[in-house]
């Protein structure tokens, strides 16, 4: 061997090793960023599903709740507040829920699993603003053809008492209902599906 190829070879193996070294050193400094990347604890904490006890509810009671730092409502209505449900159809944008986002599992006239509770993400679906609960019939504010629902003060956007929204307001689709389960007649989870039975 001659000492071109001599220094041809070391060359190449200090080439080598020295990219191979570089390779190390780049991952090795990814790792952070990486690991920077992950959720936290805090952020895998309110994603998680949240228990909600609807046992103390009383009649027309709305609670408010947190789900991923949303304001999730949980409405116990009456049978009075139920049979206002077919009698405004004829206003509503969308009364089958055709164009909105709900579970499967609600979607119906109540857009609920049962009837009576009804869990929604308190937020305008026109701006992101929170609507009110009006459980009040025919106020002078909103007219006689008011039968109770929830009003958004931001622009005026109208919904049913099962968030369905009316015509002729900003909001385009009616309010969400999010992902939720019985695991008790008194106990619901949000954030997971309800199961369909077999």
């Amino acid at each position: 061997m001659s000492e071109i190829d001599i220094d041809l070879e070391k060359r190449r193996f200090l080439t080598r090793t020295t990219l191979a070294l570089g390779a190390v050193g780049a991952g090795m400094a990814a790792v952070p960023f990486v690991s920077y990347l992950k959720p936290g604890a805090g952020a895998l904490e309110a994603a998680a599903p949240i228990d909600v006890d609807v046992s103390k509810l009383e009649d027309g009671q709305l609670i408010r709740v947190e789900w991923r730092g949303q304001p999730i409502w949980v409405l116990k209505r009456t049978e009075e507040m139920l049979e206002t449900l077919t009698k405004i159809e004829p206003l509503l944008r969308d009364p089958d829920s055709d164009e909105s986002v709900q579970p499967e599992s609600c979607k119906n006239r109540y857009r609920s699993i049962k009837p009576e509770i009804f869990v929604a993400v308190g937020i305008c679906t026109h701006l992101g603003c929170s609507p009110t609960y009006r459980p009040e019939v025919a106020p002078p504010d909103l007219g006689k053809n008011w039968l109770g629902g929830f009003f958004c003060p931001c622009h005026g956007s109208r919904f049913d008492l099962a968030g369905r929204v009316y015509k002729k307001v900003p909001a385009p689709t009616n309010l969400v209902v999010p992902p939720y389960r019985y695991v008790t007649d008194t106990h619901i989870v949000v954030g997971e599906e309800q199961q369909e039975a077999v």
